[in-house]
């Protein structure tokens, strides 16, 4: 067979392999590798959840068919918990649809409302998801620059104002994955005033609202007069509740919109297995202390980290939310570009990132850490580290700490099945 694909033809080859290859032929030879990488959470899914969903597995009528749209009581819940979280009203028959995860409803939706010929801008860097969305709708991808510290608005009104044919569509998310950058309602203000002045739609991706930190707190897009006019806001459960596998997110906002997605996801698929919305109904109406307790092991990770960095050598503002670190490589190794600096950290400090090229082409001066190792791990990572920085620049450190040895199991396996079965 020599068949072409046009459609996957068109996607760029996915970086983050490279990195994760050598990861893996690094374990093959016993190498304790301190993994960064994937931002996949560490911890289990809390206990009232899980309650929840072994109730319901127990009951026959859950084995069949959901609905394409979830649950009604599961699109209640969402919209109670936007009323509760936000202060915003929404229909949950006609302005909230359940979607596997925040990651498929965004790809569904792009695929559902841009086809060729249609202009989508989106950030770079930014989650793949967003900009590989785009390509797989056959829609024109143009990336607007998301600088650390600068104002994301200045090259995006130039891009709306200098774009041809116009676009029709914006891509955002704040708290940014994978740059940690933080907005105030004032920013959403001036996005719905730009889409309704120039006719295009936007897909906010709230994913990381819940995790933030010293006393900031995150607006959501759909709080500003006029947003479901012009736009829609996607969620996921993975990472406020540790849901990462239960693929359980939504999206709400305009109708128009949301219909269009409904639509479609009624050709592909009946909804997740019941169980799982029922669970996410649980997540989303009990005890939320486990999201506080969540966002606080975030934090000690982040500052344990930034401040091993810091001791390596290397300054990293610590970021206001999400569970990432997004940091700069040092101005000495700059020039290497962010995959060989990675693969540098991989082979000479046993630590592996991703590498700022894989979310687009202004990341490649970094690299991001995800906060998804304990903190004895990044103790140790640290000072792998910081003997890398050393390797790397040719400078000699003469007193590097010794490696603590890590606890039984620590390394862990990026083999999904073996997990579940261990």
């Amino acid at each position: 067979m020599n068949h072409e694909f046009r459609r996957i033809q068109r996607l760029p080859p996915y970086v983050f392999n490279e990195v994760n290859d050598l990861k893996q032929a690094a374990r093959r030879r016993g190498e304790d590798i301190i993994d960064f990488g994937l931002g996949n959470p560490d911890q289990p899914t809390p206990d009232h959840i899980v309650e929840k969903a072994v109730e319901a597995l127990g009951k026959g009528q859950n084995h069949r068919y959901s609905v394409s749209r979830g649950l009604y009581k599961l699109r209640v819940a969402i919209v109670d918990w936007y009323k509760r979280t936000y202060d915003v009203d929404l229909d949950p028959d006609a302005e909230a649809i359940v979607t596997m995860g925040s990651k498929e409803g965004l790809g569904h939706l792009v695929l559902a409302i841009t086809g060729p010929g249609d202009v989508v801008l989106a950030p770079s860097p930014t989650y793949p998801i967003h900009q590989y969305s785009v390509i797989i709708a056959g829609a024109d991808l143009r990336h607007v620059p998301l600088i650390p510290g600068e104002d994301f608005l200045v090259p995006l009104e130039a891009a709306i104002r200098e774009t041809w044919p116009k676009p029709k569509l914006l891509i955002i998310n704040f708290p940014a994955n994978p740059t940690t950058e933080v907005v105030g309602i004032d920013f959403f203000e001036r996005i719905v005033e730009l889409a309704r002045e120039n006719d295009i739609m936007v897909i906010h991706d709230l994913a990381y609202a819940a995790l933030t930190f010293d006393g900031y707190k995150s607006p959501s897009f759909l709080q500003v007069p006029g947003a479901r006019e012009v736009g829609v806001e996607c969620y996921t459960l993975s990472k406020t509740y540790n849901m990462p596998g239960w693929r359980c997110g939504f999206m709400v906002g305009n109708r128009e919109i949301i219909a269009a997605l409904a639509r479609l996801k009624s050709y592909y698929d009946y909804g997740m297995f019941n169980p799982i919305q029922i669970a996410s109904i649980q997540a989303l109406n009990g005890p939320q202390d486990c999201v506080d307790e969540i966002r606080e092991m975030y934090r000690v990770r982040r500052d344990g980290l930034c401040r091993g960095l810091d001791r390596a050598g290397w300054h990293v503002p610590p970021p206001k939310a999400t569970m990432f670190v997004w940091a700069r490589i040092p101005e000495e190794l700059r020039s290497m570009g962010s995959m060989e600096f990675s693969k540098m950290l991989l082979a000479e400090g046993k630590v592996a990132v991703s590498p700022g090229i894989g979310f687009g082409p202004y990341g490649d001066e970094y690299v991001r850490f995800s906060l998804i190792e304990n903190e004895h791990r990044i103790r140790q990572a640290t000072r792998g580290i910081r003997h890398a920085l050393g390797a790397g620049s040719g400078i000699k450190l003469d007193e590097i700490e010794p490696a603590e040895s890590a606890p039984v199991g620590a390394a862990g396996d990026d083999d999904p099945q073996k997990k579940a079965v261990e």
